[in-house]
């Protein structure tokens, strides 16, 4: 992989994996209208862990209070505080894509990945996180969630398996769909997307030691680095902006891209 290819698909994966623009669309597509080769399972798990490292960094502090009262709940004497609250949240949200991710791993890697499958996704759903934005009541916090709640945003987050869905995306609609403002959707997103990417990245992590690939760790560490720096900087003005900007740009983007995705094949 030459620099440019590598600055492209980490920027690539650091920004859409955040963004309700779906990255798994963008990374399946740019080597196809870029001609690259495919980048390869080493290279998938190198931006995945700079995301990962982006989001558990910008968050420490909350995951840290999360960890500690989670388990203290578990095997202390504490009773629930509002962080292990949302460390049981964000477990039971977690629960739908785990196993709907089993059980239609090959579909998704293989028949799922196909760019008329991506310009529908992106279209439907894009369309749906407009309307979650125009008619969401966005008067709640993610502290005032509940279990049903953190079930129901866990549920439309197994639909992202699908390529074009995007993660971030349908977990922000649903939240908005509950009534949580913005921000508050944007940021049980965001914590919900660190037990997912570890998810994913353990399977292809597997799918690597299986294969024969080379590992040319440079390009790795280059990669994770990108990411990281793209995926932070995407949280702190995403989270910064979106109470402004609302969600019309990322509709107008996700219209544009499956519009012209379905130009081009039909």
């Amino acid at each position: 992989m030459d620099l440019l290819q590598i600055f492209i698909l980490a920027a690539l994966q650091g920004l859409t994996e955040f963004l309700p623009i779906s990255s798994s669309a963008h990374l399946i597509l740019a080597p196809q209208v870029l001609g690259y080769a495919d980048q390869g399972l080493a290279f998938d798990i190198a931006v995945h862990l700079g995301t990962l490292a982006a989001v558990t960094g910008y968050f420490r502090k909350q995951i840290a209070a999360i960890i500690i009262d989670l388990s203290d709940s578990l095997f202390g004497s504490k009773q629930r505080t509002e962080h292990s609250r949302m460390g049981w949240m964000i477990i039971v949200a977690t629960i739908p894509v785990c196993i709907f991710g089993l059980l239609m791993k090959s579909l998704v890697e293989t028949d799922l990945r196909s760019p008329l499958v991506i310009s529908i996704t992106t279209l439907i759903f894009g369309i749906m996180l407009y309307w979650a934005d125009l008619k969401g009541q966005q008067t709640r916090s993610e502290q005032e969630m509940g279990m049903r709640d953190a079930l129901i945003i866990g549920l439309f987050q197994a639909i992202a398996i699908i390529p074009g869905t995007s993660r971030s995306g349908i977990t922000m609609t649903a939240g908005l769909m509950l009534g949580l403002t913005r921000e508050a959707a944007s940021r049980f997103s965001f914590l919900l997307s660190i037990p997912t990417i570890l998810m994913s990245g353990g399977l292809v992590t597997l799918d690597l030691i299986k294969s024969d690939d080379a590992v040319a760790w440079n390009e790795l560490w280059l990669g994770a680095l990108l990411s990281f720096v793209c995926a932070y900087l995407c949280i702190h003005l995403f989270l910064r902006f979106i109470e402004r900007i609302g969600m019309l740009p990322f509709f107008i983007y996700r219209m544009l891209l499956g519009g012209v995705i379905l130009l081009v094949i039909l």
